[in-house]
């Protein structure tokens, strides 16, 4: 997949999605994912406050997607973090091979791959470097991907926007919500997989197929139903950052954590993805 635009504002860069060996996965905490999530998660008197982060020039979702988990935890701990654009863009390079000033290399990334790289080297900001750790989910358990949003921030998605997700108006807005129930002239209402986007999820009114949930993409907060999400939902991650999070009862703590921390260590001894290279030639 090469980066295409939706926009003159708005790009696309998500690859679709990839395995690799051993990669962490969140049922490595029993009961995290199993759990009943909150019916609800209103998280409308707080501000997030996602950033574009280089997204309008360069297919550099999965990086930015990163920088905004960074300032959502930092948001709901109650202080706010700096993620600049230079800063998502060199992390950008460092997890797909990007090459600064060079288009032909500006294709994108792949999530699993950018949070190894992530886990790896960490996310480098001006004044500090902060490491996350991270788990995958099933995509199709949206209690799963509930409880990653209320326990670890937001969710880590992948997904595929249909071309009707890309409509604009006249003054360049998106559709106030995006739906699997669009509007004709809005275009075709398939998930495409050429439209790979990386995005998170911040909160949600409900559990029901028209509820609506608020992602964060492209430095501002999108609504969404939980059919749309279950439509175009190609993959799902967690990230926890000890550096930042303010633990709750939604966190995980104890033995769960321990295990997720072991995952990720077991894996990085075992991943193979060398720095610098694209991430799609990172397979063992």
């Amino acid at each position: 997949m090469t980066n295409r635009k939706i926009s003159q504002i708005r790009k696309l860069g998500c690859r679709p999605a990839e395995r690799r060996p051993n990669q962490p996965h969140l049922s490595a905490m029993r009961g995290f994912c199993a759990r009943q999530a909150p019916a609800r998660l209103d998280r409308s008197g707080l501000n997030p406050a996602p950033l574009m982060l280089g997204n309008d020039m360069l297919g550099d979702c999965t990086s930015a997607g990163i920088g905004n988990h960074l300032r959502a935890t930092a948001a709901l701990a109650g202080f706010q973090i700096a993620v600049t654009t230079p800063a998502a863009v060199q992390f950008y390079s460092r997890s797909t091979g990007y090459v600064p000033g060079n288009p032909d290399t500006d294709n994108g990334g792949v999530e699993v791959d950018v949070l190894t790289t992530a886990l790896r080297d960490g996310y480098a900001l001006a004044d500090q470097t902060l490491f996350p750790i991270w788990g995958s989910a099933d995509p199709g358990d949206l209690n799963g991907i509930r409880n990653i949003t209320a326990g670890l921030s937001a969710a880590y998605l992948g997904v595929q926007l249909a071309n009707a997700d890309m409509w604009e108006d006249q003054d360049g807005n998106l559709a106030p919500v995006w739906d699997t129930d669009s509007p004709a002239d809005h275009g075709d209402p398939t998930p495409n997989p050429q439209n790979g986007h990386c995005l998170l999820l911040w909160d949600y009114a409900g559990t029901n197929d028209t509820d609506l949930v608020t992602l964060l993409t492209w430095g501002s907060l999108q609504k969404a139903t939980w059919r749309w999400v279950r439509s175009r939902i190609m993959e799902a991650h967690g990230l926890a950052w000890g550096q930042l999070h303010a633990p709750g009862s939604l966190y995980p703590a104890g033995d769960d954590w321990a295990a997720l921390v072991a995952a990720n260590e077991a894996y990085l001894r075992g991943a193979a993805c060398p720095r610098r290279v694209p991430a799609r030639s990172c397979s063992r």
